[in-house]
This record gives structure tokens, C-alpha cells and sequence, in this order.
């Protein structure tokens, strides 16, 4: 994917058709006199951090033999 530029005058007088353009996924480097001061991009969905502790984070599984002796290993407990 290609960036594009668009001056800062530019920038400011359609800001909200490039709003548009960028949540549809477009990226832009904003420049003033020629030279790149500024990105505009979508912004990455935030990460939820992980909580402390057995099996509090969304998806988690644990299988209910999880404990189980393994059969293949019985021969060397």
C-alpha cells in the first residue's frame, strides 16, 4: 500500500473527507513545505492485558483430564 501526501492546507480544509478515507483504511503523511510532519492512519484496536491467574482471560480453556495421569508415563512415576 502506497501512502500518500497532502499538504497541511490541503489537510485542513478536507479533514473530514480524509477522516473518512482513513477509517476506510487509507494512510497519509501530512506535509508542510515539502517536508513529512505528521502521519495520519487508523489507530490499532487497543490489547486488553491479561490477568493474573488460572483461567480469568476470555477464551481460556483447560481440558477437565488436565490432572489425569498420562499412561504413556506411568513407567517412570
Amino acid at each position: 500500500m502506497r501512502v500518500k501526501e497532502i499538504g497541511l492546507f490541503d489537510a485542513k480544509t478536507t479533514l473530514s473527507e480524509l477522516i473518512k478515507r482513513v477509517m476506510a483504511g487509507d494512510r497519509f503523511y501530512i506535509t508542510r513545505r515539502g517536508q513529512r510532519v505528521a502521519e495520519l492512519r487508523p489507530v490499532a484496536a487497543d490489547k486488553k492485558p491479561l490477568e493474573r491467574g488460572c483461567a480469568r482471560n476470555d477464551g481460556y480453556f483447560m481440558s477437565s483430564d488436565f490432572d489425569d495421569p498420562i499412561e504413556d508415563l506411568k513407567e517412570y512415576t
